[in-house]
């Protein structure tokens, strides 16, 4: 009697640990979703009001658009411009530039503005996902700082081509060359975060999918009822769906505005021919590299989620073929291994053990349930699911053949803009 009452005082301290543990997590992943929301609005993506709508497209078209161009039309004046800068491939870079920044500002932000940064990310408490994945949510959403490590190589080379740029445009005043280096830096920096953002975060929308498909391939060794595993897996079909419906016409004008500037610069170098060198035109590789980079971001992570939900039908295929071979299935529907040939007499059929045949209830078991699977089979078979454009599938295939054509594209822009031409004395 006198250890009821502490078993019953132990009851309430245990039921407390774990809420306690959740809330923590909780409060984490608030935190990074926090952080990443408060990113995304420093560079104009939170829209939520018409003030700050007002406000970011207004600081979008001073920096992105107004101080590049104003820079570059009264800096051209010059005897030396024209050898050292040609304004024709400068505007077509800002144009470039502003285009994809202005699409990725666009789209990204009606989305953050109509579903919210929680459900836009599907970190949601839909089915206790937050409890189970919120480890890895965090360190999903933490991993956008390594968006600096695709951002430095692109600054480190636009900032070194400004300085030999400026160098040979000195001037009246190295006060003069420096802000406008810091100025047309400045502007190329801003928009190319805009984009190259909105690229990392679809990159991490499909990454935090692809958590929820590698727990449906655990689900599969341990959940025996078949309706359970389509009624999973119709809802991640069902959130890809989204994704696909958000990010179509995101990914569709991001692909045509890099290839459309890709063939203008491609044009442009082939007009101007051999007064091409890498001091007036260095900014068109260094534009192609940013620009692809972003697409490749984008690309690589639908292929990648597209990729992991088409092999989930493999994995229900072994799983299918070890639960009709196992032991626990075809235990009860075995008959005896000696054949009635090699039974000699009539005393080695009496010592025979007897062995019963199933009756029609196991029979009728086995086979529903080896029904139930297989039918499981062909619906994962038919329904592979993965990021969709308008019916297109973005799998390996399209993504190695995009990725080819904008290869071919950069690297003749590369090979044009990255030699330095001499002029043979007579």
């Amino acid at each position: 009697m006198s250890n009821h009452p502490s078993t019953q005082t132990q009851q309430p301290e245990s039921k407390q640990e774990t809420p306690l543990l959740v809330t923590n997590q909780e409060t984490h992943l608030d935190r990074s979703l926090q952080s990443l929301k408060l990113y995304l609005s420093s560079l104009g993506f939170d829209q939520s009001s018409v003030l700050r709508c007002g406000i970011s497209w207004v600081v979008f078209f001073v920096i992105g658009v107004v101080i590049p161009v104003v820079i570059l039309l009264f800096t051209a004046n010059c005897l030396s411009c024209n050898q050292y800068q040609i304004k024709g491939f400068e505007l077509v870079i800002v144009a470039s530039h502003a285009c994809l920044a202005a699409v990725a500002l666009l789209c990204l932000s009606h989305n953050l503005r109509k579903y919210g940064i929680r459900k836009f990310l599907f970190v949601d408490q839909y089915n206790g996902h937050v409890e189970r994945f919120s480890k890895e949510y965090i360190q999903m959403i933490s991993s956008i700082r390594l968006f600096v490590l695709w951002v430095l190589p692109c600054l480190f080379l636009k900032i070194t081509r400004e300085f030999i740029r400026v160098t040979y445009m000195h001037q009246e005043s190295w006060w003069k060359s420096f802000g406008i280096l810091v100025a047309l830096t400045f502007s190329w920096a801003y928009v190319n975060f805009i984009y190259l953002s909105s690229c990392l975060v679809f990159h991490l929308v499909c990454y935090l999918q692809i958590i929820h498909f590698d727990d449906y391939g655990r689900l599969l060794d341990t959940e025996p009822d078949v309706l359970v595993l389509i009624e999973e897996h119709a809802r991640l079909r069902h959130d890809l769906s989204k994704i696909s419906h958000r990010f179509r016409i995101y990914l569709l004008l991001v692909f045509s505005v890099v290839t459309s500037s890709q063939f203008a610069m491609l044009f442009q170098i082939t007009e101007f021919g051999n007064k091409v060198t890498f001091i007036n035109s260095g900014d068109f590789a260094v534009s192609s590299i940013a620009q692809v980079v972003g697409l490749i971001l984008c690309l690589n992570a639908a292929a990648k989620i597209s990729h992991r939900a088409q092999g989930v039908a493999a994995l229900a295929t072994r799983w299918h073929a070890l639960a009709s071979c196992g032991l626990d299935d075809t235990s009860n529907m075995r008959l005896p291994n000696v054949p009635i040939s090699d039974v000699s007499s009539e005393s080695d059929l009496e010592a025979m053990n007897y062995s019963s045949l199933p009756t029609s209830t196991q029979l009728a078991s086995y086979l529903s349930s080896y029904h139930r699977r297989q039918a499981f089979v062909m619906y994962l078979q038919n329904n592979p699911g993965g990021i969709t454009l308008y019916g297109w599938t973005v799998d390996r295939s399209l993504i190695n053949t995009i990725f080819f054509i904008e290869l071919s594209l950069v690297l003749f822009v590369l090979g044009r803009t990255t030699v330095f031409t001499y002029e043979r004395l007579p």
